[in-house]
Formats: structure tokens, sequence, C-alpha cells
């Protein structure tokens, strides 16, 4: 691990344009990681490009560089790509993929089932976070961390966290976060912007959610679901429902959580969560999905009743 950092800090010494890129319908941790990363580099004099194939959730608008992100990459060529939280290269979306001027291919993920895509791959699945792995990065730099690149490392690991709720708040993720209050980070800023700063649409949105709520496996597993008819009906979009399929995991004696969410009439994507006991990836991975013990997720294609009754066949067959 500590020969792939070192690694990778040679690559940045000695180059200057750098692409940025995480995964299609990007959280916390993909913006949060990618525009700490972006700001750790341009501070030290780096040319840096951020792109996501999707937007920004307006959720994360207030952290720095959020701005400057490209929804198309410019034909140039850039000595060094950096992919972040990324299980499989295709996440980061058909204009990231289908570029090719392109050096140096840099991978880091906290995934389980991440692949080996890149030319190093920084791949550690007990971090926290992949914004944790930014960190590492740039402290064996020997940068002293700014204020701005900071609250985005501390975004990072407080969403994907679940707010230090989740296993996989470990003592790293507190001492980094707590490092990130000590440099600068108003704990209650952040919150109140994650938290206490939601649309009006959202909650009905979450109105229209939650009646669908279905319990099976006798109580061990619960789902919910978003159709294209719920968001015509409240004007909302798929980025105001992260955070819902924490409501049927919150349920006593639920261990799985399924979010469906409709993409098109006949596409859905699935969520699973899992408070930790149940590996989720496997579930996913056997629909051909892919992420990691506690989160995972896969696109099936069918009506939402086919699509319910292949996920629950297999979610019953393996709990």
């Amino acid at each position: 691990m500590t020969e792939t950092i070192q690694k990778i800090i040679d690559v940045i010494r000695g180059n200057s344009s750098f692409l940025l890129t995480s995964h299609e319908g990007p959280d916390g941790d993909a913006v949060g990681s990618t525009l700490a990363l972006a700001s750790f580099l341009r501070k030290i004099g780096k040319d840096v490009t951020v792109h996501f194939q999707d937007p920004i959730p307006e959720l994360y608008a207030f952290l720095p560089g959020c701005d400057s992100v490209q929804p198309r990459i410019s034909e140039r060529p850039y000595d060094v790509a950096f992919v972040l939280d990324i299980g499989e290269l295709r996440r980061a979306g058909k204009h990231f993929c289908s570029f090719k001027q392109i050096g140096i291919l840099i991978n880091l993920d906290h995934h389980l089932s991440c692949d080996n895509f890149g030319n190093h791959n920084l791949i550690d699945s007990t971090a926290a976070a992949t914004g944790v792995l930014v960190y590492r990065i740039i402290s064996a730099y020997g940068y002293s961390i700014d204020q701005e690149t900071a609250l985005c490392l501390y975004v990072s690991i407080i969403t994907d966290t679940g707010s230090f709720r989740y296993s996989n708040a470990n003592k790293e993720a507190f001492t980094v976060a707590g490092e990130m209050i000590e440099l600068g980070v108003n704990a209650w800023d952040v919150a109140e912007q994650l938290y206490e700063n939601q649309p009006r649409k959202r909650l009905e949105l979450l109105g229209h959610c939650l009646p669908t709520l279905e319990v099976i496996k006798n109580g061990l597993a619960a789902s919910v679901t978003v159709t294209l008819d719920m968001y015509a009906a409240t004007n909302a979009d798929a980025e105001l429902t992260d955070g819902f399929v924490n409501y049927p995991r919150s349920i006593h004696g639920v261990e799985v959580a399924i979010f469906f969410r409709q993409l098109e009439e006949r596409k859905f994507k699935v969520g699973f969560r899992s408070k930790g006991k149940v590996n989720v990836a496997a579930f996913s991975a056997a629909m051909g999905g892919g992420g990691h013990h506690n989160a995972a997720g896969c696109t099936l294609d069918g009506s939402l009743e086919e699509v319910k009754a292949t996920v629950y066949q297999v979610v019953e067959a393996n709990l």
C-alpha cells in the first residue's frame, strides 16, 4: 500500500496536466474525494480538469470547486487521469470511457470488488471512504492541507459513513475527520448544509415513496420504490432520492434494505444496503452489479413486478 502511494506521488511530481472523474450519479464520497484531490493538485500548481458524467447534486453545491466541473472533456491530451470511487471503469460514463488522450491512469477506490483497471491501483476496502485514500496521498506528499481541501475530505467521510453510523466508521475515519475540524471545518455548518437544507419537493417525493414499503423474508428485508410517475407528480428528480433506502433499513429486524428506482419504462436501478451482517455485494454481483459489503447496486430490465420478483428471489435465497 505504501509503495503504491509513493508511485502515485512520483506520478504527481513528474506530470503537469490531470483529468479527474468519478462514477455516474455522484454521491458525497465521489464529489468530496474528487474535489479534494482537485483542490490539492491545483494548490501545488497542477493543471486540473474535473469531469462528471452526471451533474453534481445540488446538495453538494456548497463545496469549493463544484463550479469548475465539466460535463464534457476537452479534446486535449492529459498526462494523468485519476478515477475515484468506481468499482468498474464503465461507471465513469461514456464520455470518459471513450476518451483516449490519457497517459497514466490511476484508480483510487475502497470497494471490495473493484477491478484493477489502472496503471496504478490504490484499493483498500478498510478505508471508510475514497476521501481517506486521497487524504493518505496528500499527507504522504507532505502538503499541509488547507481549509477548502479539508472541507471536501470531511464531506467525503461523513457522507460515506452515514454521519459515522455505519460499520465502516473506523478509527481512521474519526481521526481524519477530527483533523479536518482542527483545520477549520465547521461540523455544524456541514451538517446544516447536508441535513437541514432539503427542498420541499424531496419530502413530497418521500411521501409518495414510503407507502410502497414491502417487508419480506419474515422481516429480514424490506424495500421502497420510486417511479417515473412519482417524479412527475412532485416535479422532483433522481438526485433527491439520496437516503431513501435508509428508511426500510431503519426498521427493527431488517438486515437488508432494497431501493427500486425507475430509470426508464422498463429499466430500474436497484440499491442494496446492509446493517452489517449480510454482504449485499453478493446479491448485486448475482445480478450483474457491484459494490461493497454494506452498499451495492445493479440495474435490471423489466417491469417493476418482474424486477421485484428477480430481486426478491435472489435475496430470499441468500438470506
